[in-house]
């Protein structure tokens, strides 16, 4: 009966189990963390009881990241509290612009260095704030309360890590090594799928979507690995690299699709006919029959699919040309069609060789095989300037709304409501729905209020001894918690938790004053309320002007493919272009015709782009080529500037001068062709630039890109 049991005990364990764990020890660090500052004596012991429940996480890495952002943030904002208070001693209207201009700057920047960065910038803006606020008429108090709350988030941020680190901890590196098999075996199949079938359009941008979600998320998952595992922090340009290979396969993998789908569509059957027995003995190479689920996550497994294609890689040229004799006499452009076809697959072979040994070497735990020269990967985040000076200009301007109103009524509650639009500011500046997010918070405040209200007056003064006030805790902070875990329900959670710990959260000397603590929850609830009305109808994040700028620098990404420098171009467009459409996803309704159109042109983007580096690269290797014809440099040098003109500003006029170019720079190249046909390496570089710049015509050509809608 137990051998029964033990799969449904393991998917379990590892499903709604992980959840459980993670609840018992968020409720367990959060108890601690009040406890240790009840016994220093501190005066607000629920400060840290509430950094426990901003900090904690599932995985410790995560824990790990955040707290050490947190205390540099806390750090920082300490003695943003302090200068502003010394500058605008006893001046509120003064002190309170200094405040807003802080804390909007903080979130701002926050918005621009994303990922566990984004929560330092938080922490400097949000503690100025929760330190200085409740301080400004009485400045004598502020450096005492600026050292006492740096304590009480100390307490907080130590208990959380050690919990997380020592209680059975979950380490984000293990999680990432399983993250990193599960993608390679659903690329497998993405890939066999493409090369063996076909996809439908809509099919393959959903499933291609999903890798670059995962393509983003990876950087992330990667930068907080580092903080627990030192193997992991010693292999991160390793795992860089692992990524940048992946994205290589990606891009390769997206040319092959397209130019499939453009030569059935043009009715050339005979030649996918030519080069489809190439393809379906690829896809069997990928995912033999034999392989099974398990398999197909092995780490052997990638090693054997790399040494197949080795194989099929070193006899393809030998093959190709043999299949390629009986088209010689089928016009130019058709031929064109099919040696194009056969160096994208050489070149996805290659790529895919690279990506199945780094990643095996990976999880042999050795180094990668240096085959070739390779620069070193870094991925570059790439974040619009009119984003970051959009969130500053909302965070201001909700603050300044709720400061006003405090200072023009004297509300007594009127410094909370003031940190509760900072708070609801900084924690949704990256989330898809700010407003949505917001009302969550809200409706947790009033909960969390409503709730503070029965433990002041009903729980508290009945409970005698820290065992039992921590029984009568523990499962409110519970449930907060878990409804943190749900992703549509987060808000709810983070709103309740906090709220609750920071407005009913108990202190050495409990103050009985249920009134105060209605006006405190009314000051937060309207604050959040406000924030979510501003989000929705004065500053949406969503407005066309807006997610035109972001589309604006995604289509730029082309523009730097044509004229940047070309050492580590190939790893910086594709990171910028993957987080650009991130950015994008993110932001945009999901099902929606822009979300649509924003995909079509990150694709569009990547595939010309992408062709634009090789053909850059391909023709500084023939480079002698420029002493054969005297308009080889001027030819290609204009085919740049106008795809560059194209996604820059793109229309038909721009659309019909690349095409031209394009045309002009393909007859220069078969012209050289011509000259150098009797030199075999000579004749490879050309035909590999005749390769790119077909490839590119037929991107331009094609009716389902976006500059053609």
């Amino acid at each position: 009966m137990l051998h029964r049991l033990s799969p449904a005990l393991r998917d379990w364990v590892n499903s709604d189990g992980l959840i459980w764990l993670h609840l018992l020890k968020t409720v367990a660090a959060g108890l601690l963390a009040l406890g240790i500052a009840m016994l220093l004596d501190l005066p607000q012991p629920r400060i840290a009881m509430t950094t426990v429940f901003v900090l904690m996480q599932p995985f410790s890495g995560m824990v790990l990241a955040k707290s050490f952002y947190r205390i540099l943030g806390t750090a920082v904002g300490s003695l943003a509290a302090l200068v502003l208070g010394a500058l605008f001693v006893q001046q509120p209207e003064l002190y309170m612009i200094g405040m807003i201009g802080w804390v909007s700057a903080c979130i701002a920047a926050a918005v621009r260095y994303r990922h566990f960065r984004w929560y330092g910038f938080v922490l400097a803006g949000y503690t100025a704030a929760l330190i200085g606020i409740p301080n400004v008429t009485a400045p004598h108090d502020l450096f005492l309360a600026a050292l006492t709350r740096a304590a009480e988030v100390a307490v907080g941020i130590v208990c959380s890590s050690a919990v997380s680190a020592l209680i059975v901890p979950q380490r984000s590196s293990l999680a990432l090594r399983r993250a990193l098999q599960v993608r390679y075996a659903n690329f497998t199949a993405f890939a066999a799928d493409v090369l063996n079938r076909g996809l439908e359009r809509g099919q393959f941008e959903r499933r291609f979507a999903d890798l670059v979600d995962e393509i983003v998320g990876f950087e992330a998952t990667r930068t907080f690995a580092t903080f627990e595992d030192p193997a992991m922090r010693s292999r991160s340009q390793h795992l860089g690299r692992l990524n940048g290979e992946f994205m290589d396969a990606c891009a390769r993998l997206h040319a092959l699709h397209q130019l499939l789908k453009r030569l059935r569509a043009n009715g050339s059957e005979s030649k996918v006919g030519a080069i489809k027995p190439y393809f379906d003995e690829l896809a069997g190479l990928l995912s033999p029959p034999s392989m099974t689920p398990s398999a197909t996550l092995a780490m052997a497994d990638a090693t054997g699919v790399a040494s197949r294609l080795r194989l099929f890689q070193a006899s393809l040229p030998r093959r190709v040309r043999e299949t390629r004799r009986p088209l010689e006499a089928a016009p130019t452009e058709s031929l064109a069609d099919f040696d194009t076809s056969a160096e994208l697959l050489y070149r996805f072979v290659d790529e895919w060789i690279r990506y199945s040994e780094t990643y095996a070497s990976l999880a042999a735990r050795r180094k990668p095989v240096e085959t070739r020269q390779r620069n070193a990967s870094r991925y570059v985040s790439r974040t619009n300037g009119f984003v970051v000076a959009f969130t500053f200009i909302r965070s201001a301007a909700v603050m300044a709304i709720v400061g006003w109103f405090w200072i023009e009524t004297d509300w007594p509650s009127g410094g909370l409501a003031v940190i509760g639009a900072a708070l609801a500011c900084a924690l949704t500046s990256t989330a898809s729905n700010p407003s949505k997010m917001a009302m969550q918070m809200a409706a947790g405040a009033v909960l969390a209020t409503m709730t503070g209200y029965l433990f002041t007056c009903y729980v508290y003064p009945n409970i005698d001894g820290f065992p039992l006030l921590c029984a009568t805790l523990a499962p409110v902070l519970a449930l907060g918690a878990f409804i943190a875990t749900r992703k549509r329900a987060a808000g709810y959670g983070i709103g309740f938790s906090v709220f609750f710990c920071l407005l009913a959260g108990p202190d050495n000397v409990v103050t009985y004053a249920p009134d105060l603590l209605i006006n405190n929850g009314i000051a937060l609830t309207a604050s959040m309320l406000v924030a979510a009305l501003a989000f929705a109808v004065i500053f949406p994040a969503d407005m066309p002007w807006l997610v035109e700028r972001i589309m604006g620098d995604l289509r730029a990404q082309v523009v730097f493919a044509c004229k940047d420098e070309l050492p580590g171009l190939n790893q910086r467009f594709q990171s910028s272009t993957h987080d650009l459409t991130a950015q994008l996803r993110m932001l945009l309704t999901r099902r929606s015709r822009r979300r649509r159109d924003a995909l079509r042109w990150m694709l569009a983007t990547l595939e010309v782009g992408h062709a634009v580096i090789d053909l850059r690269n391909e023709a500084a290797r023939a480079a002698y080529a420029a002493a054969l014809h005297p308009r080889w440099n001027a030819s290609l040098e204009r085919t740049y500037d106008d795809l560059a003109r194209l996604f820059a500003r793109p229309d038909a006029q721009a659309l019909e001068r690349a095409l031209a170019s394009v045309r002009a720079a393909t007859w220069i190249a078969q012209d050289v062709l011509g000259t150098v046909h009797a030199e075999r390496d000579k004749r490879h570089d050309v035909q590999r630039i005749l390769s790119c710049l077909h490839f590119i015509r037929t991107a331009l050509l094609d009716k389902d890109a976006p500059f053609n809608a």
